[in-house]
């Protein structure tokens, strides 16, 4: 299956920094700003949950919820969020189900050695549930900024 915009985005129910399981479905009714990352911690990953962080009120003001996705353990979700003061949920994805269903789980290279993570990626879901933009690969710099402009352009 290919994810395609316009398409239903794919539920799912992954273990929360909240302690609690989450669905995608709950978040009914607003808008979804879905990041999957490869690693808290990291210099880059770090970068783009800041950056979603010191904006994060200005996509609250157009109804939009973020939730970030990455293959860490609850545990170290957590220390990230107490570490950066982060303001949004992260999900626990340990065995890559979810990255699979969003087609991120890829073949990478560093360095010369090929291994299987998650590219970064970035998915607008509107608040009936349907997938409206999604970014493959994505470069930090401006991005969180094109997010919030195509939310404001497309979805207020």
């Amino acid at each position: 299956m290919t994810l395609e915009c316009g398409q239903q985005a794919p539920d799912f129910e992954l273990p929360s920094s909240n302690g609690q399981l989450v669905k995608l479905s709950d978040f009914r009714g607003k808008h979804v700003l879905l990041y999957f990352y490869p690693k808290d911690m990291t210099p880059t990953c770090t970068t783009q949950a800041c950056d979603l962080r010191d904006r994060s009120d200005l996509f609250e003001a157009q109804n939009t919820v973020i939730i970030g996705i990455s293959p860490d353990p609850v545990k170290r979700h957590t220390k990230f969020i107490e570490k950066y003061g982060l303001p949004f949920l992260l999900l626990s994805d340990e065995e890559h189900r979810v990255a699979e269903l969003y087609e991120v789980w890829q073949l990478k290279t560093l360095y010369g050695k090929q291994y299987m993570g998650v590219e970064r990626s970035t998915f607008i879901i509107d608040k009936e549930g349907i997938l409206v933009k999604q970014w493959r690969k994505v470069k930090i710099k401006n991005h969180v900024e094109e997010s919030l402009q195509f939310i404001r352009d497309n979805l207020a």
